[in-house]
């Protein structure tokens, strides 16, 4: 990673201290450990997302990814970051957690950042190549609320702790998403399992 991109996630990493402390955003209050947890968390997806946007069909690349269940912009600032040239949507119902990522977005001067107050399921189709979420719902729930978000060609993809079985079972049961992949995320400094679930549509497992 290059020093830059080290410095705006340390960057993320310092504004959500200072806004935490009067929006209480977050439940963690030590700054290592929200680094840890929230930043580096967030990281960790993004060389499997690189290498998934890398095998796109062409035409492709101009599809937005959007971040649902955002909270405070994780792991959609640390997308936009590191992505550029990527449009990332956060979306979240808590105001002040999208008033965040706003803030955020005007310091780091991404212009790639969009920060949207809304119930997911309320707004219109994105046509997203990725719709990611990070601890929002279970992958039955995610699917039913954001699949409509997701181009026909796109994936669904989950950041989770321990395998989800029950979840999966439910999620092939319950709609027409499927589960074509389950990669273990490792977190620097963090002792407890992490991965990612990609999801598409059954036609296109």
């Amino acid at each position: 990673m290059k020093s830059n991109n080290r410095t705006t996630s340390v960057t993320e990493g310092e504004q959500l201290q200072k806004w935490n402390r009067t929006y209480n955003l977050t439940a963690i209050r030590e700054p290592e450990q929200m680094l840890v947890q929230h930043v580096f968390d967030s990281l960790a997806i993004i060389p499997a997302l690189k290498k998934y946007l890398d095998t796109i069909s062409p035409g492709s690349e101009t599809r937005p990814i959007v971040d649902v269940g955002s909270g405070a912009g994780l792991p959609g600032v640390v997308i936009a970051i590191l992505l550029p040239e990527r449009q990332v949507h956060c979306i979240d119902a808590v105001e002040k957690k999208m008033a965040f990522v706003r803030q955020i977005s005007g310091v780091l001067k991404l212009t790639n950042l969009h920060a949207h107050h809304a119930r997911v399921e309320s707004l219109p189709a994105f046509n997203a190549q990725v719709v990611v979420s990070r601890a929002f719902a279970s992958l039955n729930d995610f699917a039913k609320w954001s699949g409509q978000h997701v181009a026909a060609s796109g994936v669904l993809l989950a950041m989770k702790g321990r395998e989800p079985r029950e979840e999966i079972n439910a999620l092939h049961e319950q709609t027409e998403w499927r589960v074509s992949a389950i990669e273990p995320l490792h977190v620097p400094a963090l002792d407890a399992q992490r991965c990612l679930v990609w999801m598409s549509r059954k036609e296109n497992k």
